[in-house]
């Protein structure tokens, strides 16, 4: 049995497509080079696939013949414009297969549309990553390295300040103390008054060996008032001792 006619139309399935693409894509390429050698032609073949890869094939030279194109295909007369814009426009295809080459390169590296790819490639993508993931261990750890020695180099100066502050609040406390010291060895007004006697409210003092010693000053009682008894003579009356003693009993009843 023969093979069947094949209908000319866009393969849907993306594997079809892509196995369907690599045998005629071979096939075509074998057949200008057996066109420019069993013929002696100039063939110059160019193929760009749906994923904006270049394939091509001259038998002189794709840009020589490219050359002798557009000097066969554009006479002397036309306008230089023209040229530029033909160049401009093989400039863009060019940067177009460029983009779409590295957008294929990069969703490759994020793991995406992996399924074409051969074991090869597969293994080239590997020690990429690989490589990528090296370089940014090192440069993470550089960076860390950097940060602990900022931290380390922070840390000497807080110390050294401590340092600094300490000494500065040991002068302040050796200072007063030593102003304290000195107020203390100042004479006190109130013991001075009480050693000389020139005080005009005297201690009582019980521990004294003579009470009559206490008795020859005046001495300030509070809590009554005292009133003087007179006295009627030495026979008739009680000593004033007596009296002012009764009146001191008097007066703490009150």
């Amino acid at each position: 049995m023969g093979r069947g006619r094949v209908e000319l139309k866009r393969i849907e399935n993306k594997i079809n497509r892509q196995v369907t693409f690599s045998k005629r894509r071979n096939g075509l390429l074998k057949k200008a080079y057996e066109l420019s050698v069993l013929c002696d032609a100039e063939v110059a073949l160019i193929i760009f696939s749906s994923r904006g890869k270049l394939y091509e094939f001259g038998s002189s030279g794709t840009t020589k013949t490219l050359e002798r194109y557009q000097g066969c295909c554009f006479s002397p007369q036309e306008n230089a414009n023209e040229r530029e814009t033909q160049s401009w426009y093989q400039e863009v295809s060019k940067l177009k297969a460029k983009y779409e080459y590295l957008q294929r390169t990069q969703r490759h590296l994020l793991g995406e549309d992996l399924g074409p790819l051969s074991v090869k490639e597969l293994q080239n993508l590997e020690k990429q990553l690989e490589g990528a993931l090296v370089q940014a261990r090192q440069r993470k750890t550089q960076i860390m390295i950097e940060q602990m020695e900022e931290l380390r180099r922070k840390e000497r100066q807080l110390g050294d300040m401590n340092k600094q502050l300490k000494i500065k609040v040991s002068l302040e406390m050796s200072s007063l103390e030593a102003e304290g010291q000195g107020h203390r060895a100042l004479p006190s007004p109130w013991n001075s008054c009480g050693l000389t006697g020139n005080s005009l409210f005297p201690m009582h003092i019980d521990s004294q060996p003579n009470a009559m010693e206490c008795d020859a000053e005046p001495v300030l009682h509070i809590g009554y008032h005292h009133q003087f008894v007179p006295s009627e003579g030495p026979s008739g009356s009680a000593p004033s001792s007596m009296a002012i003693e009764s009146n001191f009993i008097q007066g703490w009843a009150l």
